[in-house]
């Protein structure tokens, strides 16, 4: 479209404007390895359209990147995904979706910056990733809760399996979660915003 020559220029969409009652806005991040849907829930949950940063995966990294459970992926996030979502009439949640390869692990450090909170998806085919996704964050001192993301071939375990797996401790959430479904997705969110209240309350929140 060619703007040349007008006045003005084109601004955000209407469903895109700030609830006008939005009194508190928090920074969520969405992390996990790779393929384990991360830029799907961001897409899923997010009132606005969401920004992706998305390019088609090539032969450079076969050998470098783990694809497993992945194999049919064409492409992968190379900087963050972005969203948001109106939790209630005063917060408003801004989500930003980590690349899950860790060649570009290095870009998490910043996407951390301001995070109150974060949601681990993992894949109960390879659960050994999330340990160094939950250490980068614990090293951080960012809260979070973990979502195992409901894949159709992959293995179903007990919740309380899963802890032991993962070695969480009691007071963090561990959630099951279908990343496609929007009111899944929200569920999520829910539970660490209550996660995150209940660590303010106890003088816990970072």
């Amino acid at each position: 479209m060619d703007f040349k020559g007008s006045d003005t220029m084109p601004g955000p969409r209407t469903e895109d404007h700030l609830p006008h009652t939005a009194q508190a806005a928090a920074k969520i991040v969405i992390v996990g390895g790779f393929g384990v849907g991360k830029t799907t829930m961001v897409g899923s949950v997010s009132e606005i359209r969401p920004l992706t940063t998305e390019e088609t995966m090539t032969q450079a990294g076969i050998g470098v990147d783990d694809d497993y459970g992945s194999e049919s992926k064409s492409a992968t996030t190379v900087a963050m995904d972005f969203g948001r979502i109106t939790i209630s009439d005063q917060l408003v949640l801004y989500l930003f979706g980590t690349p899950g390869q860790q060649r570009f692990w290095f870009l998490w450090n910043g996407l951390f910056e301001g995070a109150l909170g974060a949601v681990v998806l993992a894949d109960t085919r390879r659960l050994e990733v999330s340990f160094d996704v939950m250490g980068r964050l614990e090293e951080r001192g960012v809260p979070f809760v973990v979502a195992v993301n409901s894949f159709p071939d992959a293995p179903r375990h007990p919740l309380p399996e899963l802890r032991a797996a993962l070695d969480l401790s009691e007071e963090i959430p561990i959630v099951e979660c279908d990343a496609r479904r929007r009111a899944s997705s929200r569920d999520v969110l829910m539970t660490l915003t209550r996660f995150l209240h209940s660590l303010a309350a106890t003088g816990s929140l970072p």
